[in-house]
């Protein structure tokens, strides 16, 4: 009797087994991918971006001369000489550009690029050639980028330029201006150096992004920059033709307008 009843529940355990097997809903090819397909990637956000532009650098015509020397003084009866008579010449360079995001809205720029000019004469000093520099103004600003716009991200900043002016010479070429006229005497700047200077800078722009990491920016940035010089300044006929000490201000101001190509990592 005992070994009936132990053969009756196998046979009831296994048909339990079989009719729970048989009353589960098959399981599908879809399900099976499933289970085995992998968990969906999460995107690594990339802090880099970097573009490169063309740039006008253009700087307003402005500055101002002072001739210490008393002989000259007395030639132009004052001392600076009077008006804004620096004109500094506009160029297009290319420039490229390196920002690191701490999020998506908050970014750090830093702006490389170097920039020739000419410098001329205005006002009491037209039709002089005074000389010229070039400039390496790398510029550090802090953004803010404005978000949910879809592929249009423009930004606002702000921050500090320092400018290092290098390969300056003086044109050492002879000219009648308007403040040697009475003399009939030519003047020629005979030297020439430009201060290294820091100066505020503040910039709006946008990245229109074509792609995910492809995209074209324009970019309009102002510097107020406006460092020291100091040179000397020689007149025919006065001084028996030695140079005199001369100093003074660049009014350079520049706006720095660009556009160019975007590559977000």
């Amino acid at each position: 009797m005992g070994a009936h009843m132990a053969r009756a529940t196998k046979v009831f355990l296994l048909a339990t087994v079989m009719a729970a097997a048989f009353s589960t809903a098959p399981v599908s090819a879809a399900d099976i991918a499933v289970l085995k397909a992998p968990p969906p990637a999460v995107e690594v956000w990339n802090p880099w971006m970097v573009r490169i532009r063309a740039v006008g650098v253009l700087p307003r015509d402005s500055g101002t001369v002072s001739i210490p020397d008393p002989a000259v003084t007395a030639l132009v009866a004052s001392n600076p000489v009077p008006g804004n008579v620096l004109s500094v010449s506009s160029t297009v360079i290319p420039e490229i550009d390196v920002s690191y995001f701490f999020t998506p809205n908050i970014a750090l720029e830093l702006v490389l690029g170097v920039t020739p000019h000419k410098v001329t004469g205005q006002g009491q000093l037209a039709g002089l050639e005074i000389g010229q520099t070039w400039l390496l103004p790398p510029t550090l600003t802090l953004q803010y980028h404005f978000t949910g716009m879809g592929a249009f991200k423009p930004y606002i900043g702000g921050g500090v330029n320092y400018t290092v002016f290098f390969n300056t010479s003086a044109s050492n070429i002879p000219s009648v201006v308007p403040l040697t006229a009475p003399l009939g005497a030519p003047l020629a700047v005979t030297s020439l150096s430009v201060k290294n200077s820091f100066a505020p800078a503040v910039q709006i722009g946008f990245d229109y992004m074509l792609t995910k990491n492809v995209g074209v920016n324009v970019d309009v940035k102002r510097l107020w920059l406006q460092p020291d010089w100091h040179g000397s300044i020689a007149v025919d006929g006065l001084n028996g033709g030695l140079p005199f000490a001369s100093n003074g201000k660049v009014d350079l101001d520049p706006w720095l307008v660009g556009g160019g190509v975007t590559y977000k990592f």
